[in-house]
């Protein structure tokens, strides 16, 4: 399986942190922030990766490389300007090809193990839901009992930035900036979305001080 990281944001939630350099880069415990993702991808067995790019691209470029150095293989997919999430995928979809792929916000930390996910099936996507945090109370979707995924219905849940994705759900879009949240209600409605609850440790990096934060954890660790 082939996975996707979303990089190629403006990182304004970040400023002053991103005017110089791109959010991917951002230093936590260390290494850029995207490091932690593609060490976490390898471990989990995958070894292609594509990875969209747009603001201060040439720079997360020169620092990652061929992706060589973290056990995995990039490819770049260079957007002249930021897509959303749907375009950037609907772009990059001849470099992901027509099986489903695990699609990661570059913007999160997450412990959870990709490699638990089970098949797709017949679904457009799954997703990996989390406990709604202090800044966002009130949630995303609604994961029912039989697992599935709904757009209303309580209790609510928080979209972890980690899901599987069919190429099927932007497939048939124009080329173009679009967001992807859309699609998936629409597939939600239609009965085609699962959902997993990670229990364990997440973090939206959204903020100059979740950053502080999670770097004094991982550092604890």
């Amino acid at each position: 399986m082939k996975a996707m990281i979303l990089a190629a944001g403006l990182g304004k939630r970040m400023r002053p942190l991103t005017d110089h350099c791109p959010k991917p880069l951002l230093p936590v415990a260390g290494k850029p922030l995207i490091a932690h993702h593609l060490e976490r991808l390898a471990a989990a067995g995958i070894r292609e990766v594509v990875i969209n790019v747009s603001y201060r691209a040439e720079q997360i470029v020169e620092a990652l490389g061929d992706g060589d150095a973290y056990g995995v293989r990039i490819a770049w997919s260079r957007e002249a300007t930021p897509l959303e999430t749907g375009g950037g995928i609907r772009q990059a979809l001849p470099l992901l090809g027509g099986a489903p792929f695990l699609l990661v916000n570059g913007d999160v930390w997450c412990a959870f193990d990709p490699a638990v996910l089970p098949p797709l099936g017949d679904d457009l996507a799954h997703l990996v839901l989390v406990a709604n945090p202090p800044h966002h109370p009130e949630g995303d979707f609604h994961l029912d009992s039989a697992g599935r995924v709904h757009a209303s219905g309580e209790p609510r849940l928080t979209f972890s930035g980690l899901s599987l994705i069919d190429p099927a759900l932007v497939a048939e879009r124009p080329p173009g900036e679009f967001p992807l949240a859309p699609l998936l209600r629409e597939a939600m409605n239609a009965g085609r979305v699962g959902g997993t609850h990670h229990r364990g440790r997440w973090v939206d990096v959204g903020t100059p001080e979740r950053l502080v934060e999670l770097d004094r954890e991982l550092r604890q660790g």
